[in-house]
């Protein structure tokens, strides 16, 4: 789990950084995880990632499967982001 979830924030990270965005900037995180009981891994990644201080909301939500049967985490992100003044 902590390798999936890993891989699932460093290709998070790309997005936001593809919108100019950061990890700064999310405001919510919903995991959908085939294991409940992995969710301490996944807070130990998590904290590598974020701000401990001020983390952003977040929801869990144990699932039969996923999309490929092999993916054990799926990290859905909401970041509010500030227009620059054009």
């Amino acid at each position: 789990m902590a390798a999936q979830a890993r891989q699932a924030f460093r290709n998070l990270g790309a997005v936001l950084d593809a919108a100019g965005s950061s990890f700064a900037d999310v405001v919510k995180l919903t995991y959908f995880v085939r294991d409940v009981s992995s969710v301490g891994a996944i807070r130990v990644v998590r904290d590598e990632f974020v701000d401990v201080s001020k983390p952003p909301a977040s929801t869990l939500v144990e699932v039969s499967r996923l999309f490929m049967p092999e993916l054990l985490i799926e990290i859905e992100a909401v970041a509010a982001v500030r227009q620059a003044d054009m």
